[in-house]
């Protein structure tokens, strides 16, 4: 591991999670890849070894195109690496808000939403191992973009599997990240895959606004991405004041924002039970994705 990052040098540095640092490498067979180095400090030493062996047990058993590939493992002494695939795009957060100069247009983020969808949706269904999975962490950061921004679901280390036969999980402790944290699950302890549903509309808000989650920069009452806009997903006029400015105008129609925030507005209402499941959200975006490109192949034909 040395050797393919250059001895973890700052130029192959790629970014960092909660239980670990993660690095671009190159191996002795010429592929590149990214290599996580886990967090061994005395005050995450257990969380990070659990969070290595849940994902190495996890993403072994797994295996779907919207999900990252674990290439291989590495546990010598105290150390403990994970190898993935290199994803060209990085994460969807630097090209909503981040490091990238251009913005990415509406198609592009109905294609990276239908995948994230369907990542979900297969953990869900539980095919692999038979019992469906959490993934407890799902948000921007953790969405991988390859060259053609197909999107990939990353860091399994808080996943959960679900108790055979039941669709809750009592929790000793609420886990995730501030922002994408299910209202009910805070509360209750009570996790759920709705909780991943939730998750999934903070993501789908970020993609319509290209707002952070959580933005600490702005005022206190604006801080929170869903309480902010939520009022504002059912109007028409109030919505257009919340599309990501940088958005080309004329990559999207009104009629698919209007129902890609309905759905979003779906996923994050406050009781999990009037969420649609992941797979309802895979049907909804395939239609939106559809009806999008329809009507600018109309619009096209229309003009020559």
């Amino acid at each position: 591991m040395e050797s393919a990052t250059c001895s973890f040098s700052d130029e192959n540095f790629l970014g960092k999670g909660g239980f670990g640092r993660v690095y671009k490498g190159v191996l002795r067979s010429g592929e590149v890849v990214a290599v996580k180095k886990m967090d061994v400090s005395p005050f995450k030493g257990a969380d990070s070894e659990r969070e290595f062996r849940v994902e190495v047990d996890i993403l072994s058993r797994l295996d779907h195109p919207n999900l990252v590939s674990l290439i291989g493992y590495c546990a010598d002494g105290k150390q403990r690496f994970l190898v993935y695939e290199y994803m060209h795009n990085g994460n969807l957060q630097d090209h909503l808000n981040g490091i990238s100069e251009v913005k990415m247009n509406w198609p592009s983020r109905l294609k990276v939403a239908l995948g994230a969808a369907r990542g979900l949706a297969y953990l869900h269904s539980g095919p692999a191992i038979g019992i469906p999975i959490v993934h407890r962490d799902f948000k921007s950061t953790n969405i991988l973009l390859s060259e053609t921004f197909d999107a990939k679901i990353s860091d399994f280390g808080l996943a959960k599997l679900m108790p055979e036969g039941q669709d809750i999980y009592a929790t000793s402790a609420v886990l995730g990240t501030f922002g994408y944290f299910d209202p009910e699950y805070t509360s209750t302890g009570k996790l759920t895959l709705k909780s991943d549903v939730y998750a999934f509309g903070v993501v789908l808000l970020e993609l319509l606004t290209g707002r952070r989650a959580v933005d600490l920069n702005q005022e206190s009452a604006d801080q929170n991405l869903v309480l902010q806009v939520r009022h504002m997903l059912s109007n028409c006029k109030r919505l257009r004041r919340v599309i990501d400015p940088d958005m080309p105008r004329g990559s999207y129609t009104m009629e698919s924002v209007s129902l890609f925030a309905n759905l979003a507005s779906r996923c994050v209402r406050i009781e999990s039970g009037g969420r649609p499941t992941m797979a309802e959200c895979v049907r909804e975006l395939q239609l939106i994705f559809t009806a999008n490109m329809k009507s600018f192949n109309l619009h096209s034909s229309i003009k020559s």
